[in-house]
């Protein structure tokens, strides 16, 4: 007979006793033991490895063959076909997007006085071809051009069509008018065209472009309608999508500096009229969110504004968990969204840095969810495909968790994930008090300290432990993003 005594929350084994072993010969004896204990202990799943690309300020497009492209700064480019593993196929010394960039697009490199690009963004008009709006930017002041290039293909080579805006002209008043830069073109309920851009200085406008030719219809302001931001507030990355099943217009922005130690962070608020006034969870006009005068690139001026996604973070290991990686995340931001028409799901795709890794990056996609209140719910967890779940893997609330608040702030040092029990009855106790209740698909509610929250729950992969954990995304109804990580080993 064989016996085993387990020990600890990982399930090790502690000891093994041998009895009565009838003569069996040592050689398998030692076969037997080896398979016992293999037998005994729990599945562990595969580790994941994820082929990622560096691609800053990562804009998505889908092509109608499926395949997913994203285009960032630099002129950086890679494909997917599951918005988990990537492929890089342009940068700025290997320029696939065009090998003749310094030529093709030559007045807007000499305007900006740069060499390089900034975030550009890819759209598919009704002709079938594909129309990159880029821009050029030097960084130290606001001397920037914004212009639209076309291609039959999403890889390229892109041609020059015209520069469509400039910025930092004699008379340009940097705190009131736009960096014509990091531009976001889209289609609003009724099938007119938009472009949505803007960087620090003046804020964030919205232009009408013409859905034939893809340039900026005539009769509007010259830099458009005035939408957020003023006074060199640390505010970019517009990206607009419409929600057909909450009527909204969300507007996703970033706040803070790109930097790792810089606080970059994702936020959004929304609309009903794509021309706004955009209003965050807590009602705040968004057209008062800016820096006070004179009080340039000051981020507590705008920090209670918007509706925190993400900011830097670390899910800190629980007690017998792996403490070598745990992660700290640091400034996640200017993201695009990418909504399945086939399925109905949402996927947030943005930029990564990494404490240990410095200004380095990586481009990572999460699963997103519309909860009660209205509002978008990012996954804690990177997206990885159904057919890479554990099969018959179910969610599990009981036990031991981590749960992580975004909070409010334009924070440069991480959040940390404090922990919490939550129970079989549904009380939760430890980091906070209160309860849980699931609705048996996929929602979550909770009651913690007082605030409820409402989001979703979900499967994910905690890359921290290398195992699929349950994982849950909330937020409360005045925007008080919640995260929660349920401990491994149980």
């Amino acid at each position: 007979m064989i016996s085993i005594r387990w020990a600890g929350r990982n399930m090790r084994p502690a000891y093994f006793q041998i009895q009565d072993i009838g003569g069996l010969p040592m050689k398998k004896l030692s076969l037997l033991i080896a398979l016992v204990l293999l037998l005994a202990l729990p599945a562990q799943a595969a580790q994941l490895k994820f082929k990622n690309v560096s691609v800053h300020d990562p804009s998505v497009m889908c092509a109608p063959d499926g395949r997913f492209y994203i285009y960032g700064s630099h002129m950086q480019a890679a494909w997917s076909d599951d918005l988990v593993d990537w492929k890089m196929f342009s940068k700025l010394d290997k320029c696939n997007l065009q090998p003749e960039y310094a030529v093709e697009f030559k007045e807007a490199l000499t305007w900006a006085e740069t060499g390089t690009f900034w975030a550009p963004d890819v759209i598919r008009l009704s002709d079938g071809r594909y129309y990159m709006y880029y821009c050029c930017c030097e960084g130290s002041k606001p001397l920037a051009a914004l212009g639209v290039a076309v291609s039959d293909s999403p890889e390229g080579p892109f041609e020059n069509i015209q520069i469509l805006l400039k910025s930092g002209e004699p008379g340009y008043d940097a705190t009131v008018y736009p960096n014509a830069i990091d531009p976001c073109v889209f289609f609003d309920a009724d099938g007119r065209l938009w472009m949505v851009y803007g960087s620090y200085s003046g804020g964030i406008f919205l232009l009408e472009l013409d859905p034939e030719t893809g340039l900026i219809r005539e009769g509007q302001e010259p830099y458009g309608l005035h939408l957020l931001g003023g006074n060199h507030s640390c505010i970019e990355a517009p990206y607009m999508v419409y929600n057909a099943e909450t009527g909204y217009y969300y507007l996703f922005l970033s706040f803070g500096g790109l930097g790792v130690n810089d606080g970059y962070n994702m936020r959004v608020c929304r609309s009903k009229n794509v021309e706004g006034p955009y209003e965050d969870a807590q009602g705040h006009s968004m057209l008062d969110c800016a820096c006070k005068p004179g009080n340039f690139w000051n981020n507590d001026d705008i920090a209670p504004y918007g509706v925190k996604l993400m900011g830097g973070c670390q899910f800190v290991p629980l007690s017998g968990e792996n403490s070598e990686k745990a992660a700290i995340r640091r400034s996640p931001g200017h993201n695009s969204v990418w909504f399945d028409p086939d399925t109905g799901r949402w996927f947030l795709i943005h930029h990564t840095r990494f404490a240990s890794t410095g200004d380095r990056y990586i481009v990572e996609t999460r699963e997103m969810w519309f909860n009660d209140y209205g509002w978008p719910c990012a996954a804690p967890t990177r997206y990885v495909r159904d057919d890479q779940l554990p099969e018959g893997q179910a969610f599990e609330a009981a036990g031991a968790w981590k749960l992580l608040w975004h909070g409010q702030d334009v924070n440069t040092v991480e959040h940390t994930s404090a922990e919490a029990a939550f129970a079989e009855d549904g009380g939760v106790t430890g980091a906070a008090t209160g309860s849980y209740a699931l609705d048996g698909e996929g929602g979550i509610a909770l009651t913690l300290d007082g605030v409820e929250y409402r989001g979703h729950c979900s499967i994910g992969y905690d890359d921290d432990q290398d195992e699929f954990v349950s994982t849950f995304t909330a937020m409360s109804e005045d925007g008080r993003t919640l995260w929660g990580v349920r401990a491994t080993g149980q």
